[in-house]
């Protein structure tokens, strides 16, 4: 007879991989914890039955308790850290509430606070949110070429009023949160100023919208068509010839208008003193791709945990073996497990260059923001319907908290920027005003597979391919064609893009995995950035091959690299998965996960 003995898998030191993923700047822990503690309130788990208008109420409900949280939200609104903790935490639990609580603070509150030219005004029923704050932008005919906007507000000199006007229905402000749900309401409007009939630039206007008895005179509110994904009271909204103070013009640096009607600015060109006006779009950004963290964090952890609750038949009969015993299974989650660590710390890494920027950084600044926010949200939204897929039927369901979240990261793929066009802005950027990157020296064949430092140059030599092509392409356009010179150019450009978001976003997992004092865990975070780096090489290996940053031996050796690291890693999924900390409170509320 002989005896079976199983080698015990190193244990993982989970306290430190969730500090290491929480640690936000000098605060992160603290910031985090808040609102982790404050979607774990009863008040956020799913509630069945409810009617559409029902979860637009409840949506403000759950923001007022928020709000609780924050001790001065005026400050709270030039926190990008806390704001943007505060969407990674709550889009999983309810994206309809994060959806008005990003427009309220940071959109609405964050623009009126950002003026520090005009007299103070009175924001005490904003902060304790009797009024609900809303921004008005985008229109119905111009979606993302938002500096094209026809709303007009025109400087009545005699009465020092501005009169703002929708002067059709293509100028109609388009799906902002205006309705008569969760009380009061005034926003920030985005209108042309036109001050003696001429155009001095878009601006903002801080703009009464309803009051206790329904919308004021002037102003038109239709409801649209119910959306994918969790909704909210979006709107079409109609100004006819509202008129407003002089005080509701939102001044800044991008100007100020004087007694006399002058405009006071010191920023050039119409076009850059509206997207001055609107620098809040980029914390905006933050916030949308801090969604997306939490939604590929929580979707991995309910399925992963399934995967080990829930058992299947195995291949000898009678037995009955666990989802996560399959590669077939397992591996896909794991994969999307290294994705959602590089996301996290790339976020993390963005939202500080952000914060602590210099004004000659701020460009590099604003478009890493630009480039994070496309790649994290389309990553989260791919990790939630994989993870959606991997729970079957019983994901379908929204009480088993998946169904709905890859329709929440629809929605914020589109939000702040759609990633397509933020993506096309930043590629072209890129084009001549990013540093080429430098020829990596050619693969040996003598590096491991698994070496992060060949990975690495590896990416850096697909991104200089596609630098160099992007310019090519560019140059040979066509002259004259300003247009026609930029579609030619344009895959290469948003390849460009690609590849380094996810340069960076390697650079930011390695980094964080270098700060693991236990040798154990910091060992397996390696093989995990390994895993994440070998998968985005083995995608471009046709590629790179070309380029001689892989030999031929080593591409044809990838796949049994990543099965072998599948191998040593798949016995840490549960507790690489367990350190995104997911609420118990959520996941208890999940009846997939409790047997029910």
């Amino acid at each position: 007879m002989t005896t079976e003995t199983r080698t015990p898998h190193p244990v993982l030191d989970q306290a430190a991989i969730t500090s290491l993923l929480f640690r936000d700047g000098s605060d992160g822990n603290k910031i985090h914890g808040r609102w982790r503690k404050a979607v774990s309130n009863e008040l956020f788990r799913y509630r069945p039955g409810l009617g559409t208008q029902q979860r637009w109420q409840l949506a403000y409900e759950r923001l007022r308790v928020l709000n609780n949280e924050v001790p001065s939200p005026e400050n709270f609104a030039n926190d990008p850290r806390g704001l943007a903790a505060l969407h990674e935490w709550t889009c999983p639990v309810d994206g309809a509430t994060v959806t008005v609580a990003g427009i309220h603070y940071n959109l609405f509150l964050g623009s009126v606070v950002d003026d520090q030219v005009s007299p103070p005004r009175e924001l005490a029923d904003f902060t304790s949110m009797t009024r609900m704050g809303t921004f008005l932008c985008t229109e119905r005919a111009h979606g993302n070429d938002v500096p094209a906007l026809e709303t007009v507000a025109r400087y009545d000199r005699e009465n020092d009023e501005f009169v703002l006007h929708t002067p059709h229905p293509g100028a109609q402000k388009y799906m902002p949160n205006t309705s008569s749900s969760g009380g009061p309401k005034t926003a920030v409007v985005a209108a042309r100023l036109i001050v003696d009939d001429k155009y001095l630039g878009a601006f903002l206007f801080l703009t009464p919208l309803s009051d206790e008895y329904g919308t004021l005179p002037g102003i038109t509110v239709t409801q649209l068509p119910e959306r994918i994904g969790t909704s909210v009271d979006h709107c079409a909204t109609d100004f006819d010839h509202v008129r407003l103070p002089r005080t509701a013009l939102i001044q800044g640096a991008h100007g100020q208008l004087l007694p006399d009607g002058t405009l006071v600015s010191s920023v050039g060109s119409p076009r850059k003193r509206f997207i001055h006006a609107i620098s809040r779009v980029t914390a905006g950004k933050l916030c949308m791709s801090a969604s997306g963290l939490g939604v590929a964090r929580t979707a991995l952890a309910v399925a992963v945990r399934y995967s080990y609750t829930r058992h299947i038949s195995g291949p000898v009969a009678g037995q009955r073996v666990p989802l996560a015993a399959h590669r077939s299974h397992h591996s896909r989650l794991l994969d999307h497990t290294a994705t959602a660590y590089a996301m996290t710390f790339l976020h993390r890494v963005a939202t500080e260059r952000w914060v602590t920027h210099k004004p000659e950084e701020r460009a590099d600044a604003e478009r890493l923001v630009a480039v994070t926010k496309g790649w994290v949200t389309w990553r989260a939204r791919e990790i939630a319907t994989e993870s959606r897929e991997r729970c079957g039927a019983r994901g379908l369901f929204l009480v088993n908290g998946l169904a709905d979240l890859a329709g929440n990261m629809d929605g914020a793929i589109t939000a702040e920027g759609d990633n397509l066009a933020i993506w096309c802005k930043a590629g072209a950027e890129m084009i001549f005003g990013h540093e080429l990157a430098a020829e990596p020296v050619p693969a040996t064949g003598d590096e491991p597979l698994t070496d992060p430092g060949l990975l690495r140059r590896a990416l850096t030599a697909a991104e200089r391919y596609w630098h160099l092509a992007a310019r090519r392409d560019l140059r040979s356009g066509g002259g004259g064609d300003a247009l026609g010179r930029w579609n030619n150019a344009s895959d290469a450009a948003l390849n460009l893009v690609e590849v380094y978001a996810v340069g960076q976003a390697a650079d930011a997992l390695l980094a964080a995995t270098a700060r693991v004092s236990d040798p154990i865990t910091r060992s397996v975070l390696e093989d995990l950035g390994a895993l994440f780096l070998l998968r985005q090489v083995s995608a471009r290996s046709g590629l790179l091959l070309a380029e001689r940053a892989l030999t031929a031996d080593q591409v044809r050796a990838l796949p049994e690299t990543l099965n072998t690291l599948t191998t040593r890693l798949a016995p840490h999924l549960s507790t690489l998965t367990q350190a995104f900390d997911v609420p118990e409170e959520h996941l208890l509320s999940l009846p997939m996960l409790t047997g029910a």
